[in-house]
């Protein structure tokens, strides 16, 4: 007791107040800062887990997933936009503020706005890079026989669709893989449907038929004397006419000459497959004897029933090579 009188007596000589209770706490808690609250366990924002994270991470996390760009691929091709590059703006903080009194395990939407324009002008330049034409196959002669280059197929993007799974996945914060497919467009003249080629050997006085590139029949034909070549180049039948007149051309050979109607003595004998050669065509003779010869004046004879069945074999538009071989 005397003790406890002496350490009060003292603490009044010196000016110092009692040590209360309140005293000591006040103490205690100086310099301390509330800590920030934490949202609760299992809350996820657009799929991605913010439970146990201040407002302030949660922000940065669901940001950061957002952002990542979305995967999209067409034909094994691998495009990475931005979600802003696509229009996408999502509403973070509104997400955030509902997730901090949200109760555990709750999922909470990200709401997120998409700029259609954006959408639609990006999914053009995608088509405008991977979109196709096609091409029909080609032909050409090489060695004296018909090479068909191969067509190519063509390829179309499905534009309303990429638009569509964009916005969608851009809405549900999906980053992909997203692929867009394309519309195959076949060409209409391939290898397998070209139709028949036709090759005039000028100087064996050879036709040589072709189912495309693959040989079908050959034919001895008549062609032009010296005086009259029959043309060298590439053509094609432009005309078919069964049972022709034949007219005299404007030549010296055929001065003085009439029209001579369908019949046994006609000189085109019963078939006419012009060429795009003027005046120059592949028709039957009765002058079966010409054949094999340079004999004619120009044209290609052919035996008339021959030149009957190679009528019904090729069509308008039937490519024709003459060459000097």
């Amino acid at each position: 007791m005397l003790a406890s009188a002496g350490l009060l007596a003292a603490a009044a000589a010196s000016g110092a107040g009692p040590l209360s209770a309140l005293a000591t706490t006040a103490t205690t808690t100086v310099g301390t800062t509330t800590p920030e609250p934490m949202i609760a366990a299992g809350v996820s924002i657009g799929g991605v887990p913010v439970g146990g994270l201040t407002s302030a991470d949660a922000y940065e996390a669901v940001d950061q997933s957002f952002s990542q760009p979305l995967t999209i691929v067409v034909r094994s091709h691998r495009l990475a936009p931005q979600p802003g590059q696509l229009g996408g703006v999502a509403r973070i903080g509104e997400a955030v503020a509902r997730a901090g009194s949200a109760v555990p395990g709750t999922q909470i939407r990200l709401e997120v706005s998409v700029n259609r324009a954006r959408v639609r002008s990006y999914v053009g330049v995608v088509a405008k890079r991977f979109d196709v034409q096609p091409v029909d196959a080609q032909l050409f002669l090489r060695n004296l026989r018909p090479w068909i280059a191969k067509p190519v197929i063509g390829l179309t993007l499905y534009r309303a669709r990429a638009e569509a799974a964009i916005v969608g996945a851009l809405v549900a914060n999906k980053h992909g893989p997203l692929e867009l497919r394309q519309k195959v467009t076949p060409p209409a003249t391939t290898r397998t449907n070209f139709g028949p080629v036709i090759v005039i050997r000028r100087g064996s006085n050879g036709l040589h038929l072709y189912r495309g590139m693959r040989p079908w029949r050959v034919f001895p034909v008549a062609t032009g004397q010296a005086i009259y070549p029959t043309p060298l180049g590439r053509f094609r039948i432009v005309v078919k006419w069964r049972n022709p007149w034949w007219y005299p051309p404007s030549s010296p050979w055929a001065a003085g000459l009439k029209p001579v109607p369908p019949g046994p003595g006609n000189p085109l004998g019963t078939r006419w497959m012009g060429l795009s050669a003027p005046g120059v065509g592949i028709h039957g003779t009765p002058d079966a004897a010409s054949i094999g010869y340079s004999a004619s004046h120009g044209c290609i004879r052919m035996r008339i029933h021959e030149a009957e069945w190679l009528f019904r074999q090729v069509r308008i538009g039937t490519t024709v090579f003459i060459v000097s071989a």
